[in-house]
């Protein structure tokens, strides 16, 4: 009799009472009609700073700074499951489930336009976006009463010219989404960030762990920043502030950190950041079934992607690894750096060699990425027990490069996000040969401050142009190069001062390639080069250096 009581006990505890799987859902919606918020009001959803960032760069509050349609969320939460986040840009949102038949239940709803599993009951530790530690003894040459060795990082791209003119980032506001900041809040290399209220905010978007008890990867991020350790770290941005925000499970790699990811993106335009910067790359994940293709690294394709380059659109400086898989058999880039507006990083050492790792171009569709490369292998930084050492992967080179482009829009505040993009790239070293491994290389700060302080209208940028000029700045010689496949015909060149005075002039029949030598005696500053053919004139702007 007891024997058949316990039995009981055991069938009814663990079968009625079992409880259901969790598993968590991407649910988007097919539009947002009957939305509670409008244009009108955008304070209702978009912090003052976030409004100010679109006014100063002429772009527009459209539909997707709309919030979701609440009553639809609600009538999802209704079928018996919980809401993780929500999505305004594709409009829709995350949920956990612990029902059965789910995906059928959705698809009764007239506006749920798509179901799909991004997180599994099953989980399997993953490592996710690797980074690498030195293979040999580190060696540096470079030291710097101030910088320590990591004054390598500055001088590299001549950021040190930002610095001695005073651009640390201050005023600036820059977003670091990861897996987690360690003891950020306790490590000395913090402590002025802290002191100085530039550590604006927290947000997690994976769980309700001790925000500062969870991964390291974050924390070493944010010290190639923000790290401030006289005489042994100095980051690239020590004066800029810092909104903290972790999007990144550490414990397992599935679809759903994507999600967590755009939602991320979203809350850091939102409170009216400058700049991201993500140290997180994806392609493969512990379910095979959700892995990416390379032909899916097309800029359009991942919803990752898809948000990457959405938050681009809102007039923020996007900055992503290019990934580290340059000696894996995947090889290419991940999601979302293939976006055509975020500036995806490469790796290269202290002597400008390309590291080992550093994940390949093109983008799927034949873009250029990555779009620059810096110093991610023997980056110097802070580790997980918060002493200065260093560490490999594109995890790093990109935050060094985001903390620069965050002094760049310091001394160029009116310029908006797209220019300084532009500007990074053509100051960098293979801007006129840009190649698979570094995009168009190492940039120029010196170069990129020089071209944007000399126009008179940063408006005035032609990005797209049938022809490629370069270098810009220049000296002593001036490429022009056309794009197309078959010119015939006449070319005429023709330099002018702002105020109209012909400088020089020169004609070419059918040229696709014209070398413009001996130009060191033009004067300096902004000049206006025209091109014109049969059919079409071009004019650009262009900075004659000292």
């Amino acid at each position: 009799m007891k024997k058949t009581l316990l039995l009981f006990i055991f069938l009814f505890s663990f079968g009625f009472f079992k409880s259901q799987a969790q598993q968590y859902y991407w649910v988007a919606f097919t539009y947002k009609n009957n939305s509670s918020y409008s244009f009108s009001k955008p304070r209702e959803f978009l912090s003052e700073r976030a409004i100010e960032r679109r006014t100063a760069q002429g772009i527009a509050i459209d539909s997707l700074d709309l919030p979701v349609n609440q009553s639809y969320i609600d009538q999802v939460v209704r079928e018996g499951v919980s809401l993780v986040h929500a999505s305004k840009w594709l409009n829709g949102i995350t949920v956990k489930v612990e029902i059965d038949g789910f995906e059928n239940k959705m698809q009764e709803l007239p506006f749920v336009q798509e179901v799909q599993l991004t997180k599994p009951e099953t989980q399997t530790k993953s490592a996710f976006n690797k980074f690498y530690e030195p293979k040999s003894a580190d060696v540096f040459l470079d030291n710097d009463e101030l910088y320590g060795t990591s004054v390598s990082q500055l001088n590299i791209s001549n950021g040190q010219f930002l610095h001695d003119e005073g651009y640390k980032g201050k005023g600036m506001q820059i977003a670091v989404l990861d897996a987690g900041f360690y003891n950020a809040d306790t490590y000395e290399a913090f402590d002025s960030l802290w002191i100085n209220n530039q550590i604006l905010g927290t947000k997690d978007f994976v769980d309700t762990t001790a925000f500062f008890s969870t991964d390291d990867h974050g924390m070493s991020v944010l010290s190639c920043m923000g790290g401030n350790l006289p005489g042994e770290l100095l980051g690239t941005a020590p004066d800029a502030g810092y909104w903290l925000i972790r999007s990144e499970d550490d414990g397992s790699e599935f679809l759903i950190e994507e999600d967590n990811w755009v939602a991320a993106a979203e809350f850091a335009d939102s409170v009216g950041v400058d700049i991201i910067n993500s140290s997180l790359g994806y392609s493969v994940f512990d379910d095979e079934s959700m892995n990416h293709s390379y032909a899916e690294m097309d800029g359009k394709t991942t919803r990752v992607t898809r948000g990457a380059e959405i938050a681009a659109s809102r007039g923020m400086l996007v900055f992503v690894s290019v990934g580290n898989e340059g000696d894996d058999p995947w090889k290419y880039l991940s999601a979302p750096s293939d976006a055509e507006s975020v500036i995806a990083v490469g790796a290269v050492n202290k002597d400008s060699v390309p590291a080992y790792f550093t994940s390949y171009g093109p983008a799927a569709d034949g873009r250029i990425k990555p779009n620059v490369s810096t110093i991610g292998w023997n980056t110097v930084l802070l580790k997980s027990n918060g002493t200065v050492g260093t560490a490999n992967g594109t995890s790093f080179s990109s935050p060094v490069m985001a903390g620069l482009g965050a002094c760049l829009w310091q001394a160029n505040p009116q310029a908006t996000a797209k220019e300084i993009k532009y500007a990074i790239e053509q100051s960098a070293h293979l801007f006129a040969s840009p190649d698979s491994l570094l995009g168009y290389g190492i940039p120029n700060f010196e170069l990129a401050e020089d071209y944007l302080k000399s126009l008179t209208s940063v408006s005035d940028i032609q990005v797209e142009n049938q022809w490629l000029v370069y270098p810009n700045p220049f000296k002593a010689e001036l490429n022009i190069q056309y794009k197309g496949d078959i010119l015939s015909g006449d070319v005429d060149i023709s330099l002018y001062t702002v105020d109209g005075r012909l400088l020089t002039q020169k004609r070419v029949s059918g040229a696709q390639q014209i070398l413009l030598k001996n130009t060191q005696a033009l004067p300096s500053g902004l000049l206006i080069l025209k091109i014109k053919t049969d059919d079409y004139t071009e004019s650009l702007k262009l900075v004659k250096s000292r």
